[in-house]
C-alpha cells in the first residue's frame, strides 16, 4: 500500500525526534495583512435555512446533521460550495490533488467565478503533492489559483525551502518548528453554514480509494456554529505561523486556464464522478428540505491556539476529558489512534466506579493505516478492560464497508477507523480532528464542536452502537488466564488480528520508538 504523506509524517518523527530536540525553530517572514469572515448576509438558501430554524428554535440554536456516508461528505461539501453566494473558508490539514481534492478545487474556482470571496487555508506538509510530482509545481498551480481576484490561499507552518532537496535540509534544521502542524478541518459557507470534523479533502476520505477507505465522520452545522468555526478561521488565518501561498516558479506566471475551472480528464473519468458532476439542482433541493431532517441544539466550537509555547498545554485535551468526565450515565468513544495514559485510565475507573457505563471503539492492527501507533496503544488494552470499560476494535472487512465506506463502484482492500466523537448521556456530543495520542495531545492543534441535543446524541450513539457491533469489530475481552481475547460474528481469536504478516513486523518494529512522538 502506498503511503500517504500525512502517515509519513509520523515516520518522520520517529527517525529525526529524538537528534533534533534542541534545533533552532524560526518561522517564515512576510506575514500577510489580517482578514476576517464576513458577516452574514441576507439572501442565499443557508440564509433562508437558518432563518427558518431560528423562527422554530431561537436564535442561538443551530441545526445538525451527521455526515456519515463517505459519499455523503464529498456530496455536502460539493452542494455548499455550489450553493456559496457571499464566502467560502475551507481550513485542512491535507488536501490532496487526487479525484474528490481536484473535484472541490474546481468547484471553489467556478464560485470564485461567480465573485463568491474565497479563503484557503492548508496545512504545509503535503498538500496536493499526491498531484503534482514536486513541490514546486504544486506551488505554481497553487500560485496561479490565488491570484484569482476573488481567491486567497495560505499555509500554516511554511516550508522555507519549496524543493524537496531544500526539505531534507529543513528537516534537519528546523525539526522542531516543523513538528508543529495543524490538523484542524473544517468549511465554512456564507457564513451560515460548516461542515466540522474527521475528514481530510482526499479520495480515502470520501470512499474513492481502490486500496483503503476510512470509515470517518462531519457535521453539518447551520446557524451559529458556523460563526463559532469562523472564529477558529480568524485565529488561524491571522496567526504568525500563516502566510500567503509562494509565488511558484515561471510556470505558475500565468492567469488560471479553463481546465484549472473544470474538473480534470483523469478526475471526470473516475466511474464514482458522475454522481458528483450531475444534477446541481437536486443538491440545491437537498439544502432546501434540511430544516425538517436536522437535529436542533446549541454548540460551542474549540480549538488549540495556533502556537504553543513550550511547556504549556493544549486546549483541546482539556475540553474533551473536561466532557467525558461529566458523564453521569454512559460514554460511548469512537476514536481511531488512541494512545493513552495513566490519567486517561484513572479517568475511566473514576467513571465506572461511580456507575457509568464506557465503552471505546478504536482501530485493530488489522484495520490500521498507521501500524505504529498500534505499537504503542496494544499495551494499554489490559489497562482500558481492568478499568471496568468496554473495548471494540474495527474489523478491516467491517460489514458497513458496503453502505458506508466504499462510493459504488469503488469496492476497497480494507476499512479503517478515522473517526474522533464522544457521546456523553446521549446528550451531548464531541465531534472533531482530536485523535486520543500523544501527537494530538501535544503537537498538533485540532479543533471540534462539542453539541447540546439529545436528538443528535441518541442518533450518533446508535450508528457508534452498531460500528460495534459482532459484524464490525471484534470485542476485545480477558480470557480464562488473564490473557486477551478477540471475539466477532467471525469467530475468537488470542492474538490481535492482521492483515498480513508484514503488518506484524511493522507493529514489532516501531515498539522499538517512543510513544510520545505519535
Amino acid at each position: 500500500m502506498s503511503i500517504s504523506p500525512h502517515r509519513w509524517c509520523r515516520a518522520l518523527c520517529l527517525a529525526l525526534a529524538v537528534a533534533l530536540s534542541g534545533c533552532a525553530t524560526t518561522l517564515p517572514a512576510d506575514k500577510p495583512p489580517s482578514g476576517y469572515a464576513q458577516a452574514p448576509r441576507d439572501g442565499g438558501r443557508f440564509a433562508a435555512v437558518e432563518q427558518r430554524v431560528a423562527a422554530l428554535h431561537g436564535n442561538e440554536v443551530s441545526a445538525f446533521q451527521l455526515l456519515e456516508r463517505n459519499a455523503d461528505g464529498l456530496i455536502w461539501r460539493v452542494a455548499l460550495i455550489e450553493n456559496a453566494r457571499h464566502s467560502i473558508d475551507l481550513q485542512y490539514y491535507v488536501w490532496f490533488g487526487d479525484v474528490s481534492g481536484q473535484l472541490l478545487l474546481a468547484r471553489s474556482v467556478a464560485a470564485a467565478d461567480r465573485g463568491v470571496k474565497v479563503r484557503i487555508l492548508f496545512d504545509d506538509l503535503s498538500t496536493m503533492l499526491r498531484r503534482m510530482s514536486s513541490p514546486e509545481l504544486r506551488d505554481a498551480m497553487l500560485a496561479r489559483v490565488d491570484r484569482h481576484p476573488n481567491i486567497e490561499v495560505r499555509v500554516f507552518n511554511g516550508w522555507h525551502a519549496r524543493g524537496w532537496a531544500g526539505r531534507a535540509v529543513e528537516g534537519v534544521t528546523e525539526f522542531q518548528r516543523l513538528n508543529r502542524r495543524m490538523h484542524n478541518k473544517q468549511m465554512i459557507v456564507d457564513n451560515r453554514a460548516a461542515i466540522v470534523g474527521g475528514r481530510n479533502i482526499g479520495d480515502e476520505y470520501m470512499g474513492l480509494d481502490p486500496e483503503f477507505n476510512f470509515h470517518d465522520l462531519d457535521v453539518m452545522g447551520i446557524g451559529p456554529v458556523a460563526r463559532q468555526a469562523s472564529a477558529v478561521f480568524d485565529r488561524y488565518w491571522n496567526s504568525d505561523w500563516v502566510r500567503r501561498i509562494p509565488p511558484g516558479s515561471g510556470q505558475g506566471s500565468g492567469a488560471l486556464t479553463p481546465q484549472m475551472i473544470e474538473l480534470p480528464p483523469q478526475a471526470a473519468a473516475h466511474p464514482a464522478m458522475q454522481a458528483f458532476v450531475a444534477d446541481v439542482e437536486a443538491r440545491a433541493r437537498s439544502i432546501d428540505r434540511l430544516p425538517g431532517e436536522m437535529s436542533f441544539g446549541r454548540s460551542a466550537v474549540h480549538t488549540d491556539s495556533p502556537s504553543r509555547e513550550a511547556g504549556s498545554l493544549n486546549h483541546m485535551p482539556v475540553a474533551f476529558r473536561g466532557l467525558m468526565r461529566s458523564a453521569q450515565r454512559e460514554v460511548l468513544i469512537s476514536n481511531a489512534y488512541i494512545i493513552p495514559d495513566e490519567a486517561f485510565i484513572d479517568d475511566l475507573r473514576e467513571l465506572v466506579g461511580k456507575g457509568v457505563k464506557v465503552r471505546i471503539l478504536t482501530n485493530s492492527l488489522s484495520s490500521h493505516d498507521v501500524p505504529a501507533v498500534n505499537s504503542h496503544y496494544e499495551r494499554w488494552r489490559k489497562p482500558i478492560l481492568d478499568s471496568g470499560a468496554d473495548l471494540h476494535e474495527l474489523r478491516s472487512d467491517a460489514a458497513i464497508q458496503s453502505e458506508l465506506v466504499d462510493t459504488p463502484p469503488v469496492r476497497s482492500g480494507f476499512v479503517g477507523l478515522h473517526t474522533k466523537a464522544m457521546v456523553i448521556d446521549r446528550e451531548r456530543t464531541f465531534i472533531g480532528s482530536m485523535n486520543l495520542d500523544p501527537r494530538s495531545e501535544v503537537f498538533n492543534s485540532e479543533m471540534g464542536v462539542i453539541i447540546d441535543s439529545a436528538q443528535l446524541g441518541a442518533d450518533l450513539a446508535l450508528r457508534i452502537e452498531r460500528d460495534m457491533h459482532g459484524t464490525n469489530s471484534w470485542r476485545v475481552t480477558r480470557g480464562p488466564g488473564g490473557g486477551l481475547r478477540w471475539s466477532s460474528t467471525a469467530g475468537e481469536r488470542s492474538s490481535q488480528p492482521a492483515r498480513s504478516f508484514w503488518q506484524r513486523v511493522q507493529n514489532l518494529v516501531f515498539k522499538l520508538a517512543p510513544a510520545s512522538l505519535y
